[in-house]
């Protein structure tokens, strides 16, 4: 069985996030593009556990974050969550009830609630349905349009983040089993899919009450709306610009972005351009910049606001940030 990793790459993987700038950090199929949504240090923590024919992913957030995860080409994902774990996927409610399943090539827009935690699971599907041919069951794999949520059988809520936790935490606690031990990965990567497929076949398709489809529109509002902004980033951006790209009055912009972000619009823009600033900064050669100069290109005139919500926000100065070895 081919693997979806280089062989070179290790097999257990610990990442401490404290720059969303690092959320990509090792994840080689899967960009993740972190924003986060409160002015507070983020300490987030992603363990990358790759089992050669799949890979378990680990990740928790100190605070709340929104990520737009695009996955690679070749495989799916499968999504469970911790019983604290809240927050919305493309605006339908994230629980330990609920299991998402993001098909190949797909992004998917995710604002995680503070002390939020999940498992991902990524696998190819030809692995899938391959095993469920040898079962008989051919039939019953299909490979989802979209982005989709399931409601998971109150008798397996949670097991599988459960399952994957276990893994996790004994990868961290032995790395060794799974970076030079090829077979514990394959007897790992084995029992991943049975747990899988046994939580799947107690599944159902989550049905969204009438609140949740409004969150869904608001979330394609907001959706909307940052996709232009992201795709303008180098411009000077206002909230006529956003309600243009949604289609939508202010007010109702108003209300998707408050609902979907927790920030209004103008609070969102801002936010974006303290990201871009910063990662002008870490990327910065020495002497090619200052911060001046990036603060003014990003549109911060009031340099000591600026450097005060900075340092909340990324937890040091925009000075200190700049003299970081590259």
């Amino acid at each position: 069985m081919p693997a979806v990793i280089a062989s070179s790459t290790p097999a257990v993987e610990v990442i401490e996030i404290n720059d969303p700038a690092q959320a990509n950090a090792g994840l080689e199929l899967m960009e993740q593009d972190v924003m986060q949504l409160q002015t507070t240090p983020l300490h987030a923590r992603q363990v990358i556990v790759r089992l050669g024919g799949s890979i378990v992913v680990y990740y928790t957030t100190n605070l709340r974050v929104r990520t737009r995860p695009t996955l690679h080409p070749n495989l799916i994902a499968y999504m469970s969550f911790a019983p604290q774990a809240t927050g919305t996927a493309d605006g339908l409610p994230v629980q330990a009830d609920k299991l998402i399943i993001v098909p190949p090539d797909s992004r998917i827009c995710l604002v995680a609630d503070p002390d939020y935690a999940s498992i991902t699971l990524l696998l190819r599907p030809e692995d899938i349905r391959a095993h469920l041919q040898v079962r008989g069951r051919a039939e019953d794999f299909r490979l989802p349009t979209g982005v989709t949520t399931l409601d998971v059988d109150h008798s397996r809520a949670g097991s599988l983040f459960s399952w994957g936790k276990r893994l996790v935490e004994l990868a961290e606690q032995q790395p060794e089993l799974f970076n030079h031990n090829q077979e514990q990965r394959a007897a790992a990567h084995a029992e991943l899919l049975e747990v899988l497929l046994e939580s799947l076949a107690l599944t159902r398709d989550h049905q969204p009450q009438r609140q949740e489809r409004t969150r869904q529109v608001q979330s394609n509002i907001v959706r909307a709306a940052e996709s232009y902004a992201l795709a303008h980033a180098d411009e000077r951006l206002y909230v006529t610009d956003l309600c243009r790209a949604a289609a939508v009055s202010e007010r109702t912009l108003e209300y998707a972005f408050r609902a979907v972000m927790g920030l209004s619009p103008t609070a969102y823009l801002t936010r974006l351009r303290l990201h871009r600033v910063h990662q002008a900064l870490l990327v910065a050669s020495p002497g090619a910049t200052s911060v001046t100069q990036e603060a003014l290109e990003w549109g911060f005139w009031h340099f000591g606001e600026f450097s005060r919500i900075y340092k909340k926000c990324f937890g040091e100065l925009p000075s200190d940030t700049l003299r970081r070895p590259r």
